[in-house]
This record gives C-alpha cells, structure tokens and sequence, in this order.
C-alpha cells in the first residue's frame, strides 16, 4: 500500500484539505488554554515518531512540528542535513530507506522540489514538505486555518497577494483552485508565479488575475497577503528588491482592500521592505494567530497522512 505523502495541497484534494481544516479547528478549541505542551485528550498519535530534517534554517516549521507531535501523544527527532550521512554523500534514496524502517513519518524541509519527490518515491512512509523552493503547503493551511477563524468562508474570497513569484504564493494558487477562491497577485514583469501552478488553478475552479498594479491587485480584497521579496538563498537580491519597491504592503495600500481586510505574512518579516511596521504592527495583522496556527494545522496533516482522517 502506498504512503500518504503531503508534497503539495493537491495530493490531498479539496475534500481532504476542508478535512483536515475541520479537524484542526475542533483541535485548537478543544485544548484552549491548556499547557502548550499538554498532549490532547486522545493523544492520537503515541507511539509514532516523525523524523525532521532540516537542510534549511527554521523557526517556525521546526517548533510547530515538534509541538504539533507532543501535542498528538507522539515524538520528534530533529536532524539537521550536516550532521547526517546525507550531508557526507549518502543518496536520498538509501536516507528515505533507512528511514523508513526507524519512523513512522518524515518531514523535510529543503531546497530543490525534486529531492522530496525521491524522498517520497522511496519512502515506505508519508513524506510531508516542510518547505521546498517550488511550494509551501503545510504554511498555506496555517493560513487557511486562520481565514476560517476570522469567519471568512473560502469559497468565494477574495485575496491579493504582492510580491515575488515564489513557493509560497504557488501552494497559495494551489489552495485556490482547490477551495474557489479568488487570488489577485500583484507584481513586476518577470517575477510572476509557474505558469503550471496558475493553470491548474484555473482549471480547477479558482480564479487567479495576475497584475503590475499594486492598487488593481488589492482592490477588494478581504485578505492581503505578503512575503519576503528575496527568497532564503537566492541569488540576485539587490535587483529583485529595487523591482518590488511599488508592491511594498503599507497603510496606503491596505487602505485600498476592503473595509476590514486582514494582512498576512508567513514571516519572518523584513520590515521596512515588503511591509511597513504600521501593516504588520496593526489591528488588520494576524500574523501572530497564523504562525501559532502552524502548529493547529500541521497535526491534522500528520493525522491525515498516518490515515486518521
């Protein structure tokens, strides 16, 4: 039998993500005000064991996952690629295999996309994406999850996006065409999102309008969202940065979304750059709620990958 692997949204599906949406929300307000590291009622995954490797810098991902583990009864180990044979010439392929036979779960935080694929592809348990240069989908239902508590409904909405092309704005586009909304992604000629991502979005059912207007891109928009313009480890920073200048996320800008608009960032922030203080800093911020919600999000994708949901 194959392994429940979260590679990108649509490996899961539209049914599965509302799913596991669901589950987190149910979750988080069963274990309100609780010690954080109090594991839940049913403690559904003790016993099991999820190994973390870690090939880029983390906060965020590396804490929400351990705490997402304690807090389903379970464990984490953290690996860090230097440390391991992986970082000394062993094959993914033999790491996933080896793996495989100690854990019950692999999550992977990385940089090229094809190297979870052959983690996957020779992984006899699920595989789930931390992070990769092509998408961040475990990210994306921490935002989700934090839309719906606002009481916004996903079908139908209305999100802008501003800024670069990149991994987090592709599992954006993703979640689109899986749940119907609409993404309005504002930004300079030449930095726009796979071409692969917006068509199957499309196809889907989701709307995607791609623009060089700042104004046109947030223009009713319920939901603003940002991030940094200069991916971790990419190269050419100083040209991309003057090119996103006009797409900075500032009050003026916000002004023009629709009356009540939330503003969100993955984080980390560089602020004075692709958001002002007084954006993030502001009542419309829930930037707090959604890396909190990491942690909400990430245990109904485990549970959904071990096939409890």
């Amino acid at each position: 039998m194959m392994a429940r692997h979260f590679l990108n949204l649509t490996d899961a599906g539209g049914d599965a993500v509302a799913a596991m949406l669901n589950d987190a929300l149910a979750r988080k307000q069963a274990r309100a005000a609780w010690p954080k590291g109090r594991p839940d009622a049913d403690a559904p995954l003790a016993g099991r064991v999820l190994a973390m490797i870690f090939e880029k810098n983390s906060t965020r991902t590396r804490v929400s996952f351990d705490m997402a583990m304690r807090q389903l009864g379970g464990s984490a180990i953290v690996m860090e690629s230097g440390s391991m044979q992986l970082g000394r010439g062993e094959t993914v392929a033999d790491t996933a295999r080896v793996l495989s036979r100690m854990v019950d779960a692999i999550m992977i935080r990385t940089d090229d996309h094809a190297k979870i694929e052959e983690l996957a592809h020779y992984a006899t348990v699920p595989v789930i994406n931390g992070l990769t240069d092509q998408s961040h989908p475990c990210q994306i239902m921490a935002d989700l999850l934090t839309v719906i508590e606002r009481g916004l409904p996903l079908p139908g909405l209305q999100m802008a996006w501003l800024g670069d092309g990149n991994n987090v704005l592709h599992s954006l586009i993703e979640a689109a065409g899986l749940m119907k909304f609409t993404i309005r992604v504002g930004g300079p000629q030449g930095y726009e999102p796979d071409a692969g991502f917006v068509a199957r979005a499309r196809a889907a059912g989701g709307e995607v309008v791609l623009t060089n207007d700042a104004q046109e891109a947030v223009r009713g928009a319920q939901v603003v969202v940002t991030d940094c313009w200069v991916s971790m480890g990419q190269a050419g920073g100083e040209a991309q940065v003057a090119a996103m200048q006009p797409y900075q996320v500032n009050a003026a800008l916000m002004a023009g979304a629709a009356p009540g608009a939330l503003f969100m960032h993955c984080l980390p922030a560089h602020r004075g750059e692709e958001v002002t203080d007084a954006v993030i800093d502001s009542a419309a911020s829930v930037v707090w709620d959604e890396a909190e919600n990491r942690i909400h999000a990430q245990k109904s994708v485990l549970r959904w990958a071990l096939e409890q949901l």
